[in-house]
């Protein structure tokens, strides 16, 4: 028995959002501010410990749904329709589940339909739809009427108008019940029913012996600043759960008797240390023989021992013991989660509760582990979390096994390098919401594609190198050292012309794959990310495919060129090394898969243009070396001692040798080559130009 997909609507910024959950582990991950949280939030308020009241603000309701519900109450002949913050969860069991706590939520018999579907709403019925229209009503029109009145006696008349979202946010809970229900799933359909279902309020069903949900929040208390004692406190919550009646460990025996022990021991010496205060009272009239006789006794409680006077210590150097706010709050956090997840994992298994069972389905939720901890720190984390969740759902820890279900939520990309691809969930956000995205849906595309070698290698190389991919703005895809090591310092000179959306400001990733871009494709599509593709022109021969000046040229033998503007470009390459950026800016169609020409795509390639340099000459370069020498060669020649990697420098000098000559014959050591412009610019207090095609990208990348 598994949820195998949530579902929300309408709320915050999840205006409609489908999950599809794996068995053991679902981790979600995405860029600030894309819904992680909401979905956290929704399901404390529906199934966690917000369950039991009315927890929802008027700030909870989607943005969208405001205004469609203003739209609904403002005008006066809108029929009713339904209008609802909503959470589904869809349960699937199978044949030798038992049964027993699910079988009251069942309309259908069929056996083949092993599918639940649980219904939690705050909705707005018909009969609350109609007195909110009167109640706003007669509301607008007493205010509207007060507005009157005021309006001699105030010049801000503006600023005291209450609107719609003024009243609703005030009153909401007048009008909107929460409901919970068992819904019919179709199964010819594949989808559920919302006209038939059974009430679970009404029915007084209770889901606890179904459903547990329990959740380890991004706001631990572990600051050092905050609290001196989290570990010590968690400490003590532990032994809670671990004293059962049922279950009683000989520790906890042990430990009981020498509480016991030492209430003998301070009895006697609670005789001497309160006999004066005793006596004093006595002399008040406050003591009576054989009637009222106050007798001082120990009787220490083991909770209430352990809550106040246990502390957690670092054992530093076998020398000393530190207290636990010495420590750094990386270990804090590590260490308190792992605490909070054995009192969860106890909580699931209800070690402390007489004759209960664990649910049927338990659902566990850590937001962002990651706070605090270092890189290395994380990937441990990582590596270990399922391990111990197994352990603890299978029982090798202590015998009791129970069904468990985790979901992560994380900004770490080594979080995510350290993952398995399979249990990926990518939350992306768009201008009509949060749409959640499976990462083995995208291997199926590269299978469909027979392209699964693609993505073995996106996968090595998202897991090894770039796995800030999923969380970045923007990206630079570039071909080599040469661009990679410039481009910080070409988006500084952008930055410089324009103090309007620096570059450096945003996150923007910087990656190199030579000219293999298009195995990127359909993970560009995937997430969504606006890219910029620098790349080179790769002017060659027909038949031999030999490089040549691009005024030569007759091909490209460019690979991603080929790709995303189909071979068709080598039909007419006079045309194609024209395109301009409108024809260079893409976007997939999600017909055909392929990339066309779109203005607002969010795709641009450039490779090399025609330019003209200081001695006013036109040049189509082949390359980024042929283009730099074209339009910095007085920089090279002003410095040409300065450049070490650089070899025949006397062609700088011969001007019957051109740039392209100059780029096939100098350079000896690219990255060398690279950093030498960077530290002779800074040196020698001098600038070079950026080539034309880079500029245009850059500056393309840089709008929001």
């Amino acid at each position: 028995m598994k949820i195998k997909k949530i579902k929300v609507q309408n709320f915050r910024l999840l205006k409609s959002l489908e999950l599809d959950l794996e068995n053991d582990l679902s981790l979600i991950i995405g860029k600030n501010n894309c819904g992680k949280t909401s979905l956290l939030s929704i399901l404390e308020k529906f199934v966690g410990s917000k369950a039991d009241r009315n927890s929802f603000t008027f700030d909870d309701f989607n943005i969208e749904f405001q205004q469609e519900l203003k739209d609904k109450i403002e005008n006066e002949i809108e029929p009713y329709s339904n209008a609802e913050i909503s959470l589904y969860i869809y349960i699937e069991y199978e044949e030798n589940d038992n049964l027993s706590n699910l079988s009251s939520l069942m309309l259908d018999l069929d056996p083949d339909n092993k599918i639940i579907v649980l219904k939690f709403e705050y909705v707005l019925l018909e009969e609350y739809y109609k007195k909110l229209k009167e109640d706003y009503q007669k509301f607008d029109t007493k205010h509207s009427l007060q507005l009157n009145i005021d309006k001699d006696n105030d010049t801000n008349l503006e600023s005291h108008k209450k609107t719609f979202f003024d009243f609703l946010r005030s009153n909401h809970k007048k009008y909107f019940v929460i409901q919970k229900k068992s819904l019919e799933y179709s199964f010819d359909l594949k989808k559920e029913k919302e006209e038939e279902y059974i009430d679970l309020i009404q029915n007084e069903i209770k889901l606890d012996k179904i459903l547990n949900f329990q959740l380890i929040s991004a706001k631990r208390n572990v600051s050092n600043l905050d609290s001196n004692k989290t570990l010590s406190f968690l400490s003590s919550k532990y032994y809670e759960s671990k004293e059962s009646k049922e279950n009683e460990t000989d520790e906890v025996r042990k430990f009981k008797e020498e509480l016991s022990k030492t209430d003998v021991q301070l009895n006697k010496v609670y005789t001497t240390l309160f006999d004066n205060i005793i006596q004093k009272v006595g002399k008040f009239g406050g003591t009576k023989e054989g009637d009222s006789i106050i007798k001082i006794i120990s009787t220490l409680q083991h909770k209430e021992l352990l809550k106040d006077n246990t502390t957690v210590m670092y054992n530093y150097n076998d020398l000393n013991l530190l207290p636990e706010n010495y420590n750094g709050l990386g270990y804090l956090n590590l260490i308190s989660m792992i605490f909070e997840l054995e009192l969860l994992l106890s909580n699931f298994k209800r070690q402390n509760k007489e004759n209960q069972l664990p649910a049927d389905i338990n659902l566990l939720f850590i937001e962002e582990p990651e706070a605090h901890t270092h890189p290395q720190m994380q990937y441990i984390f990582i590596k270990n979390i399922k391990k111990v969740l197994s352990e603890s759902s299978t029982g090798e820890d202590d015998g009791i096994d129970f069904n468990l279900q985790t979901i992560i939520t994380t900004h770490s990309c080594h979080i995510t390098a350290e993952s398995n691809f399979d249990d990926i969930k990518y939350f992306m956000k768009n201008d009509h919401g949060v749409t959640a995205k499976n990462l083995k849906d995208l291997e199926k595309e590269y299978k469909n594609d027979s392209k699964e070698e693609h993505f073995k290698f996106l996968k090595q190389y998202l897991t090894l190198h770039r796995s800030e991919l999923f969380f970045v703005d923007k990206v630079i895809f570039v071909e080599g050292d040469t661009e990679r090591i410039l481009l910080p310092e070409m988006m500084r000179k952008i930055d410089c012309e324009s103090i309007q959306n620096p570059m450096l400001s945003q996150n923007i990733s910087i990656v190199e794959v030579g000219a293999y871009s298009h195995i990127f494709e359909k993970f560009i599509n995937f997430i969504g990310v606006k890219s910029l593709i620098i790349t080179d022109i790769d002017s060659a021969k027909k038949g031999n495919r030999e490089k040549c000046r691009v005024e030569e040229g007759e091909i490209t033998t460019n690979s991603s060129l080929e790709y995303f503007f189909g071979k068709s470009i080598n039909e007419d390459f006079t045309k194609f090394k024209s395109f301009n950026t409108s024809e260079r800016t893409l976007k997939r169609c999600p017909q055909t898969n392929e990339w066309l020409s779109n203005q607002i795509g969010h795709v641009l390639i450039v490779f090399q243009t025609e330019e003209q340099n200081a001695d006013k000459k036109y040049y189509h370069a082949r390359s980024f070396e042929d283009s730099f020498f074209h339009i910095n060669k007085k920089f090279i020649t002003d410095n040409l001692e300065s450049f070490k990697s650089l070899k025949n420098k006397r062609k700088f000098k011969d001007t019957n040798v051109d740039s392209y000559d100059l780029a096939e014959s100098c350079i000896d050591k690219k990255p060398s080559f690279a950093m030498e412009i960077l530290l002779v610019a800074a040196a020698e207090n001098t600038t070079w130009e950026i080539p034309h095609y880079i500029k245009e990208g850059l500056l393309w990348l840089k709008e929001n």
